[in-house]
């Protein structure tokens, strides 16, 4: 039965004196103590881990969900057990719906063309042994609740797997769905495998951890455009250090030209990497995300010491460092796309290019708030002091970099184990055969850059500062 939680008054009788009226609490307080230490705490346990798998189709005017979590995410339930402590598969029967409606079907919330649907409908809900395959899929865990109920095997409550269907009603065969699953709340570390399963057999299978937010089930390309053009904006204004790195690129730069030169090349590069990355062009060892963030750390300290010993035109001129790093940290931007980039659906190239369309208005947003601030710091500064500014800006920022590059480099060192050389065969072939074209690429696009770097736009153009004039 479902657990009530009460606080009980106990007033104690003083008619027979103060004494007595002590020794009754006194008694009272020890046996509820040992009532509460001889009550099972296992209806109150929060999982450690829960796995949910879920399965979502579309039937004409009505969607089905097929969901399994394990039992014992189902809280506040006392589950009736045997005497040899295995659960009592055909007493937990009546307690199933309720939970299910309680803890599965309150956590999932459906819109169709923007409004939210009624409550499903529950259709079953009955357990399963764990080494049950049934949602393995969609046609086999629809075919398990056509079976008989478990009634007799003997296994542990925290063992047992619970199965519910339920099917909501829509107002129109083709409304566009929105699918909100807020289940994290099952256990501290929540993982879902839910398959979107459409009308044709298609499954688009999504993996996540903890609650995922809307989820559109066909996502139309205006509504991927939106949604990924947002987590790019939002990515690069959170990315502390891709921000600082592009603090260290632009802070001594004097001339417009220049600046444009170098946020275009830093642009196109990471553009390449964080496209080839998306594609599935990149390397999927589990020692390259590590690195990737290592080697953005190190592009940081590099850009601070190039800061404090470089002066002139050689700082000016550095479009071609900001392309290199570039390719970098566009691998960076990937790690971010790559976890949400499932949720596009069939717009997987609309959601690329909206990302990245976010990021780069992301960082034109930094470089309008960044560049009056360091035109104000070097106009009170003075001439003689602007010098100064940059050292002691590029200083502070090296500082923190070098942190992380250390820390990040303790972490590389975890995965020294997965550092092998790899077989050559033929899966080793087609890498090198992808980051050949990938270097090839990125080369192409450096030569087309230096030919522009060359023409000059006008003068007014090349000999507008950024900051004050000297």
């Amino acid at each position: 039965m479902l657990h009530q939680r009460n606080i009980t008054g106990v007033t104690v009788q003083s008619g027979r004196g103060w004494r007595r009226s002590w020794r009754d609490a006194r008694s009272v307080t020890l046996a509820c103590l040992l009532l509460v230490t001889a009550v099972p705490l296992r209806a109150h346990e929060i999982p450690e881990r829960v796995a949910i798998r879920a399965f979502v189709q579309r039937d004409g005017g009505r969607l089905h969900l097929f969901v399994r979590v394990p039992l014992e995410a189902m809280r506040d339930v006392e589950f009736p057990l045997r005497a040899d402590g295995s659960l009592d598969l055909v007493k937990v029967r009546t307690l199933l719906p309720d939970a299910a409606r309680l803890w599965i079907a309150q956590g999932l919330s459906i819109t169709a063309d923007g409004r939210a649907l009624d409550a499903p409908r529950l259709l079953d809900a009955r357990v399963a042994l764990p080494n049950d395959r049934a949602f393995e899929s969609l046609a086999a865990a629809r075919a398990s609740f056509a079976r008989p109920a478990l009634d007799s095997q003997i296994v542990q409550w925290k063992q047992v797997l619970l199965d519910v269907t339920l099917q909501y009603s829509l107002p129109r065969e083709d409304a566009a769905l929105v699918l909100r699953p807020d289940l994290a709340h099952l256990g501290v570390n929540t993982t879902s495998v839910i398959h979107i399963v459409d009308a044709d057999g298609g499954d688009r299978v999504l993996t996540y951890s903890g609650n995922p937010g809307d989820v559109a089930l066909d996502p139309s390309w205006y509504e991927t455009t939106l949604q990924f053009t947002a987590h790019g904006f939002r990515h690069i204004l959170g990315g502390v250090d891709h921000l600082l790195f592009l603090f260290c690129l632009v802070l001594p730069v004097r001339r417009w030209r220049s600046l444009l030169q170098i946020v275009t090349a830093f642009t196109v590069a990471h553009s390449l990497t964080l496209a080839a990355a998306a594609l599935g062009q990149a390397p999927d060892a589990l020692w390259f995300p590590p690195l990737v963030e290592l080697l953005i750390a190190l592009s940081i300290v590099w850009l601070a010491i190039e800061n404090v010993l470089l002066t002139g035109d050689r700082l000016a001129s550095r479009w071609p460092v900001a392309f290199l790093f570039g390719l970098v940290h566009g691998f960076g931007f990937s790690f971010a796309l790559g976890e949400t980039l499932q949720f596009a659906g069939s717009n997987l190239v609309g959601a690329l290019l909206a990302f990245n369309i976010g990021v780069e208005g992301g960082q034109l947003v930094v470089l309008a708030a960044l560049l009056p601030l360091l035109w104000c710091v070097r106009r009170y500064a003075g001439v003689g002091r602007d010098r100064a500014v940059i050292i002691v800006g590029s200083a502070l920022v090296a500082h923190s970099a070098w942190h992380w590059s250390v820390e990040r480099g303790a972490v590389l060192a975890t995965y020294r184990a997965s550092l092998v050389w790899p077989a050559p065969n033929a899966a080793f072939a087609l890498l090198l055969l992808r980051m050949a074209l990938l270097v090839a690429v990125a080369m192409a696009a450096a030569l087309a850059l230096r030919q522009i770097a060359r023409v000059r736009v006008a003068p007014v153009t090349d000999d507008a500062a950024v900051g004050p004039p000297r």
